[in-house]
Order: C-alpha cells, then sequence, then structure tokens
C-alpha cells in the first residue's frame, strides 16, 4: 500500500534521526562501518536548465546534509539516454541510484531487477513506475513527485478559473507520443473539456523537447491558424517558460491567451508577474531531488521501505507569485 507523508511528516523524520545520530547538515553517519554511500541519480533535463535546477539542489543539499557521494545524471528527457544511464549506474554497483519513469515500466522493470538481485537501492522520482514500486517498497522503492493527472486536472482547472468559459478554443502542446510523459497533461485537457472548451492536442517533437525555443514559429504559425484561440495548456518546464515569447511574436498582449504550465524557472516567474501567463503547476522540484537521496540514506540505515511522497499540491499565480519569487531566484522552488 503506498504511504502519504506529509512535508511535516517527513521532515519530523529526518529531524529526528539526524538527531538520533549526532548528525549535522554536513556530515552524518553512513550506518555501522562510517562508510560514505555513493548515489547514482537521474535529474532529469540539462544541468542547470529551469526544468532541473531546483531538483539538483535538492539532491545536493540532501548529499551534503547525509554525507553521500552524489553522481549526478542529466539525460536532456531521452528516454534511451535514462535507460543507458540507469545501466551505467548498476555497473559502478553504488549504495543506490535514484532513476526516472519516463522509458517505462516494460524498460526499467528488467534493470531494476537486476539492481536488486545485487543489493543496491533503487527509488524514483518525478515520473512514477507504480507496478515496480510495489514490487519493491519493502525494499525502498519509493515516489518522491507529483500526481501527475490530478497535478495538469488543477492546472486546468486554474485557468478556467482565470476566464475561459464554455465553447472557448484551447490548446494542449505537450509530448503525447509518449505515454509516461502526457499524463499530467491529459489532466489539463480533461479539466478543460470538463468545462465546455473546444480542446485539440498537439505533440511536442523530440527536437523541440530538447530545445523549447524551437516551439516559437510552431505556436506561433498555429496562433495565425487559429484566430479565436483562447488558451494554451502544457505540462513541459521548458514550454512553459518560452510561451511568453511565442505569444509576442503573434502581436499578442499579455492576457489575450490564458496560459496554464508547469515549474517555476525564472523565466516563468517574469512570465506570470507580468501576466502572459495565469497559472503554473507547482510539483516542487526541490523536493522531488532531497527525498529520493534521503530515501535511500534511510533505506540503507534503517530498512525504511520506499515512501510514496506527492509534492504536487499547488499553484502559482499572479496572485501569489510575489513570496515565492526571492525561493526561485535562489533555486530552491
Amino acid at each position: 500500500m503506498k504511504r502519504l507523508f506529509s512535508l511535516f511528516a517527513i521532515l519530523t523524520v529526518v529531524a529526528v534521526t539526524l538527531s538520533g545520530c549526532g548528525a549535522t547538515p554536513t556530515a552524518a553517519p553512513s550506518g555501522a562501518t562510517g562508510k560514505q554511500l555513493v548515489v547514482y541519480m537521474q535529474l532529469g533535463g540539462n544541468q542547470g536548465d529551469p526544468s532541473t535546477l531546483a531538483r539538483t539542489n535538492g539532491a545536493k543539499a540532501a548529499a551534503a546534509a547525509l554525507n553521500i557521494k552524489l553522481i549526478e545524471q542529466y539525460s536532456g528527457w531521452d528516454s534511451q539516454k535514462m535507460i543507458d544511464q540507469f545501466k551505467e549506474a548498476i555497473a559502478a554497483k553504488p549504495d543506490g541510484i535514484v532513476i526516472m519513469g519516463h522509458p517505462g515500466e516494460d524498460a526499467m522493470g528488467p534493470l531494476v531487477d537486476q539492481a536488486e538481485g545485487m543489493g543496491i537501492v533503487v527509488t524514483s522520482g518525478n515520473n512514477p513506475l507504480p507496478t515496480i514500486e510495489a514490487k519493491y517498497q519493502t525494499k525502498g522503492f519509493g515516489y518522491a513527485g507529483a500526481d501527475l493527472y490530478d497535478g495538469g486536472h488543477l492546472t486546468g482547472q486554474a485557468m478556467v478559473a482565470a476566464g475561459l468559459k464554455a465553447g472557448d478554443e484551447a490548446l494542449v502542446y505537450d509530448i503525447w507520443h509518449q505515454e509516461g510523459r502526457s499524463v499530467s497533461s491529459q489532466g489539463v485537457y480533461d479539466a478543460l473539456v470538463e468545462a465546455g472548451l473546444t480542446v485539440e492536442k498537439l505533440d511536442v517533437t523530440d527536437d523541440i523537447d530538447k530545445d523549447a525555443s524551437l516551439a516559437i514559429p510552431v505556436l506561433t504559425a498555429y496562433l495565425q491558424a487559429h484566430p479565436n484561440l483562447k488558451a494554451i495548456g502544457t505540462q513541459h518546464g521548458n514550454l512553459t517558460s518560452t510561451l511568453p515569447k511565442v505569444i509576442e511574436a503573434a502581436g499578442k498582449k499579455a492576457g489575450d491567451i490564458i496560459i496554464g504550465g508547469i515549474d517555476l524557472s525564472p523565466a516563468t516567474i517574469d512570465g506570470i508577474t507580468k501576466g502572459f501567463i495565469s497559472v503554473s503547476f507547482d510539483q516542487v522540484l526541490y523536493l522531488q531531488g532531497y527525498y529520493p537521496v534521503q530515501q535511500v540514506f534511510m533505506t540503507k540505515n534503517y530498512l525504511i521501505p520506499g515512501l510514496h511522497i506527492n509534492t504536487g499540491v499547488g499553484t502559482v499565480t499572479p496572485q501569489n507569485i510575489a513570496q515565492i519569487a526571492p525561493l526561485i531566484e535562489q533555486g530552491i522552488r
């Protein structure tokens, strides 16, 4: 059975554990031998990019607090590269490996079996692998990330609340050709359809997935061909930060098109502040970095089973952006 823990509960576990070990934020024991744990971690996009930075910072903070040697892996969101990186990590025989679920359970399952058979603690973040999680939960396989569908649905509802009505035309632009990448976007789509909007899906190509700026001419042309479009939704962090440029390139003003997106890059924050972006789903990437590293530590030292932690419980809008912006600038939110 999946276990849902509030932020308060998890932080309490960390505080009690570190207090009981006599640990400091920069040095924590790693079991009876005091050996430093080694953890390989898949972090998603490219190092330092808007949809990756806060996750990286969270992972580094956990590694520093728990005296873990962290080996960072960046894939540019390429599923095959994630598979290859998982194989490389297994070959290194570390104490723990943090994976992402984008390649799917058929691809990742045999590799998890192999790692678990070697005594490596495996856990996941950002994109879930529910069947694998259930199989290996007792051995520490957890999940730190959003409930993807619910997060997307929440985003779509917030878009409607921002001024959409039945009969309006909307577009949901995302990676529809990858099932694991489109769960959240399906939530956006369903929320808009439920509100009576006419909604079209447009697939994000692999080259645009890697370089969101390539979407500008694609969406500019789409807007020209659909003059009555009222909204654009996506659950792609780098695309979200690019959408204000699309609106400007199409000769439109802030607020002409209601935009719903995801994550909190500096460009996205600027877009929210200026009124281009009406809502962005906040999946708290920092925690998606921190908790999986902590999971490996807790399982390796205290046999704690995999915790299923929902980090995506809110949205950022023009109404609350001022409070959160300073933390985003620090690469924490």
